[in-house]
């Protein structure tokens, strides 16, 4: 199947338009075609959105909806979400593009062996722009088996577009919600055994000049709920080398159960939990992958990566998702600051789910979860955490 009006193949050598794909879907679309290791897949463009708005004649009344909340008043803007997406799921789709999407679907799946579960994501027109900070606005749902689960959760991130989050966040930035369309992203699902986040500066000072790593074993739900510590990383951008290291307590991991078709919480051992999950040529090669992205969007970015247990070591890294980094990318350029753990959490402000030992070299030789290496000599500070940005939303709300 070729790509077409209502349906874009990562690979199908098309410009990608953001209005066309959303952020997201144009993001994946670029770094494809850069030749960057993204999992397969394709984009339900926003011309299918566009029209099954149309054909369902529902926009201008969404719109009087919307016209006269208060971002303030959560109860009534919950109310009025709610009756939006189920309004918009429980619209049929016009025959010709669902058989357009169950065909992209089979020729997908005829790229493997046998079918592999996919993630659907949403791809609003207004999120990773580089002035806004989108992710997590809209829904993903992930190890989706079969087309007629995959169908009705494209609707579902259809609707997605007015939950209550990004209705306030809309109305909270005076973005208008006229114009405003959602692609969706389908997509292979990874097996990830180790996942995390990059970032090409240190999040706590936005030093330009250091490369900050964070990640944990399995999926990332148990970390973003505060139930575990990801080990953190701080590297030097030109020699790779790390600067500062956290080992985290990992003490749990999400896993996919393929007999419950669902994730499932696992105990990490204690001698896996002691250690760092990335080896230096993992390490390595995450850091390299971040640069080639700041390389090709020639600005600071914000990776989503993972390594897949179900390929081979070595060719195992596959990158997700990179966007523009929002929060220091417009203020002046930091170099050569001290080193740190940083971390998303010393952006948010949160604080890891367990104590941490005391930051003493003798303590991180032991080996001992939560504790902090300073590899230059420096002692480092802080408090380390972790993110998986749009992947966070995506398992907040797993759907199986």
């Amino acid at each position: 199947m070729h790509s077409n009006e209502f349906i874009q193949f990562f690979d199908g050598g098309v410009e990608p338009k953001l209005e066309n794909l959303g952020g997201k879907g144009a993001s994946l679309v670029t770094m494809t075609s850069a030749g960057m290791p993204v999992p397969p897949g394709f984009v339900v463009t926003t011309a299918q959105f566009d029209r099954f708005m149309q054909e369902a004649g529902i926009t201008g009344h969404i719109h009087q909806l919307l016209a006269d909340l208060d971002p303030e008043d959560v109860a009534e803007v919950d109310k009025v979400s709610a009756a939006i997406r189920e309004d918009i799921c429980s619209r049929p789709v016009p025959d010709d593009m669902r058989a357009q999407t169950i065909e992209a679907y089979e020729d997908l799946m005829s790229r493997f062996d046998a079918p592999v579960p996919v993630a659907v994501r949403s791809s609003a027109t207004a999120e990773d722009l580089p002035d806004a900070s989108f992710a997590g606005q809209q829904d993903t749902y992930l190890w989706l088996e079969g087309f007629p689960a995959v169908g009705e959760h494209i609707r579902s991130c259809w609707a997605s577009l007015y939950t209550s989050r990004a209705i306030i966040y809309r109305l909270k930035n005076n973005i208008p919600n006229e114009g405003l369309s959602m692609a969706v992203v389908v997509q292979k699902m990874v097996n990830a055994k180790v996942s995390g986040v990059a970032m090409t500066l240190d999040p706590a000072n936005g030093d330009r000049s250091k490369i900050t790593i964070d990640a944990s074993y399995g999926v990332g739900e148990m970390v973003v709920s505060g139930q575990v510590t990801p080990d953190n990383m701080v590297l030097d951008k030109v020699t790779l080398v790390p600067i500062t290291e956290h080992i985290g307590d990992k003490h749990a991991e999400l896993v996919p159960d393929a007999t419950a078709r669902s994730l499932v919480e696992r105990e990490v051992d204690a001698e896996r939990r002691s250690r760092r999950c990335l080896t230096d040529d993992e390490l390595k090669a995450v850091a390299q992958m971040a640069k080639r992205a700041e390389k090709h969007y020639k600005c600071p970015q914000d990776i989503e990566w993972a390594l897949d247990h179900d390929l081979p070591d070595g060719d195992n890294l596959l990158l997700l998702q990179s966007r523009p980094e929002t929060v220091h990318s417009a203020k002046k350029s930091v170099t050569a600051a001290a080193p740190g753990t940083g971390g998303y959490a010393s952006v948010l402000g949160v604080g890891s789910s367990s104590p941490k030992a005391p930051d003493t070299a003798g303590n991180a030789a032991a080996g001992n979860p939560g504790a902090s290496t300073s590899v230059s000599g420096n002692p480092a500070s802080g408090t380390a955490g972790f993110s998986l940005g749009s992947i966070t939303a995506s398992l907040m709300k797993a759907s199986i």
